[in-house]
């Protein structure tokens, strides 16, 4: 009886040995045959070859369509590793190339690694090609099996200005790729600015054709007589409100200078230029010298690849004392007919000292503005977060005060069309809570008023600012692209922004400016032909101060408004000032006179030395 349950029990064990491998054999033919495209692939691959086609990149133009950026043929050399297979005269294709067995080595096995690796597909060997190594190459490309030429578009530039602005084009990272599954290894793809934010306009749509191949691997033409190809659609052309007559005399006037010029048209929120000092050719960024060319503008310590339109994060100086004006008078803190504040060559009180220039006082809001008296505006800070009849505490009062610059455009991004825009720094009542355990008052943050302290804006910010007053009011988000062919343009660029102040508000502030030009700080601006209202700035720095200044014109028919802003160039109205004034001259006349030419050449060639720290 033992010998024969242990006989039985041997069957049973024998038995469900043999079913674990017929399913274990089952479940292999089933992921071979089912799951698994490797047999596939490898038949396809010997069948047919898939040829991308890519298209031609978007062109872009100006505002008045002169043409900034076009392509030019280029010839990208692929390799289907699954042909190669070890198969090439490797000295002759080296040979061919002019490049050396080392770098053909590590090329293959980095090609391995990239993401998407596939043997029976297309991989990038090297790319851009020029048309005389193409036309070498191709004559001997039946030596090479496994290599195809592949024809591409080269980005060029027609000029050397608005790097910033307009960008570049290069291969595509790893990351790129996992992101959008539109690309794979070798592409290229937007970098920077405009190339970068309107990528998917500007890239159009790849088509491919599928090539038959017999036993061979020659090329039999195309499979079901092209049935299942479909061609390439080409990317949509942009237009840009950039005006590169004006981006020219502005990278111009800021050689030798760190800093930005920004102009906004203030009726479209359109930006009329954008300029970044120090800059670079964006004509060094293209073709197979991109990379060093971009390393050496990394290494550089002046960060020439630094948009400090809208990266750079400064204080506005007092240009920043019309925002001031506008919101207190909106909030009935000041009277503008009053001359209500003592000015005693600054703000003094409580053995608290802000300087300020000599002028008469005490002031209205109109010569306030004129002159760019601190103390005028100190007082009106300290008063309205002082003021316990409109606001139950100090920390109500700075949150209306933040409210009111945030309505203005400060404090967050504005969401214009470019890539890395900063917000810039607006400060509120939990801010201060912080920094002084709420034991604080409008004595301890009064730098705040005329643009100091803790506010931080961006050149754009600025200019915007600029904008808004000339609108009396209201802005667009600023947005460097006109239009897209075929498409309308964006909601959020069509749309009026008003800001929490008054009409009545903005019209004394339009006055204090023109004051400002007519006798103030800006009387450079004043003629006859263009009717300008301006506001200096001179930002405190630990070294040299920054020179600043935001304007617009025609004061009654706003067509441009500007910020200035020139690091280290002292007062407001010694660089700031009369490049803001040739750039205006620049735009509402389409050139400078003979007289403004010279004045350009001699600030061109004015230098500010960054090293030292002495101008």
């Amino acid at each position: 009886m033992k010998g024969d349950y242990e006989l039985e029990n041997r069957r049973y064990v024998i038995g469900g040995v043999a079913i674990v491998v017929v399913i274990i054999y089952i479940i292999r033919l089933f992921t071979l045959q089912i799951m698994s495209d490797d047999y596939k692939k490898n038949a396809d691959s010997n069948a047919f070859l898939k040829k991308i086609e890519f298209p031609a990149r978007g062109v872009i133009t100006d505002r008045n369509d002169e043409l900034l950026v076009y392509n030019q043929n280029s010839y990208d050399l692929m390799v289907v590793m699954n042909e190669e297979s070890g198969r090439l005269d490797t000295l002759d294709f080296c040979n061919a190339l002019g490049i050396t067995k080392e770098y053909f080595i590590k090329r293959m096995k980095d090609i391995k690694s990239l993401p998407g690796y596939s043997r029976y597909t297309q991989q990038l060997f090297m790319s851009q090609l020029s048309e005389k190594d193409f036309r070498i190459f191709q004559e001997k490309m039946y030596r090479f099996p496994g290599f195809y030429i592949q024809h591409r578009s080269l980005r060029q530039y027609v000029y050397p200005y608005a790097a910033h602005v307009l960008g570049d084009v290069g291969e595509v990272s790893p990351s790129d790729i996992e992101e959008d599954d539109y690309y794979m290894s070798g592409d290229y793809i937007g970098k920077l600015g405009i190339e970068r934010s309107y990528e998917k306009e500007l890239r159009g749509e790849k088509g491919v054709q599928i090539l038959l191949r017999d036993a061979h691997g020659r090329i039999q033409g195309n499979y079901m007589n092209g049935a299942l190809d479909s061609k390439p659609v080409p990317g949509k052309d942009l237009k840009l409100s950039i005006d590169i007559k004006l981006q020219a005399l502005g990278e111009r006037l800021m050689q030798g200078k760190i800093g930005s010029i920004v102009a906004i048209e203030p009726s479209t929120g359109e930006v009329l230029c954008m300029v970044s000092s120090p800059s670079y050719d964006p004509r060094d960024m293209i073709g197979r010298q991109r990379g060093k060319h971009h390393r050496e503008l990394q290494l550089d310590p002046q960060k020439p690849l630094l948009n400090r339109s809208i990266m750079g994060q400064y204080p506005p100086g007092s240009t920043f004392k019309t925002s001031q004006g506008l919101t207190f008078m909106t909030e009935g803190i000041i009277d503008p007919e009053q001359t209500a504040y003592p000015c005693h060559r600054g703000f003094v009180f409580k053995g608290l000292r802000v300087g300020c220039h000599g002028h008469g006082s005490p002031l209205s809001l109109v010569p306030a503005l004129s002159t760019s008296c601190n103390g005028y505006f100190c007082w009106g800070l300290y008063h309205m977060l002082g003021n316990r009849t409109k606001y139950k505490n100090v920390q109500q009062a700075m949150n209306t005060w933040r409210d009111y610059m945030v309505s203005m455009g400060f404090g967050y991004k504005l969401g214009i069309d470019l890539p890395g825009e900063k917000r810039g720094l607006i400060p509120n009542a939990d801010f201060y809570d912080r920094a002084y355990k709420s034991d604080w008052s409008g004595l301890t943050v009064i730098s705040i008023s005329i643009g100091q302290g803790e506010v931080n804006l961006t050149p754009l910010q600025i200019a915007n600012l600029g904008a808004t007053i000339a609108n009396r009011g209201f802005f667009y988000t600023p947005h460097v692209v006109k239009s897209v062919k075929g498409e309308p343009l964006r909601k959020e660029f069509t749309e009026r922004r008003y800001t929490k102040a008054s009409r009545e508000a903005y019209e004394y502030v339009v006055k204090g400016m023109r004051s400002s030009v007519l006798g103030g700080t800006c009387k450079a601006l004043n003629r006859s032909d263009i009717i300008m209202c301006g506001k200096t700035g001179t930002a405190q720095n630990k070294g040299h101060d920054h020179s600043v200044f935001m304007g617009f014109a025609p004061m009654d028919n706003p067509k441009i408004a500007i910020a200035v802003y020139v690091e280290n160039g002292g007062f407001g109205a010694t660089f700031g000032v009369p490049i803001g004034g040739l750039m205006i001259e620049q735009y509402l006349h389409g050139k400078l006179s003979d007289g403004s030419e010279r004045r350009a050449t001699e600030f061109q060639n004015r230098k500010i030395s960054y090293g030292s720290g002495e101008r």
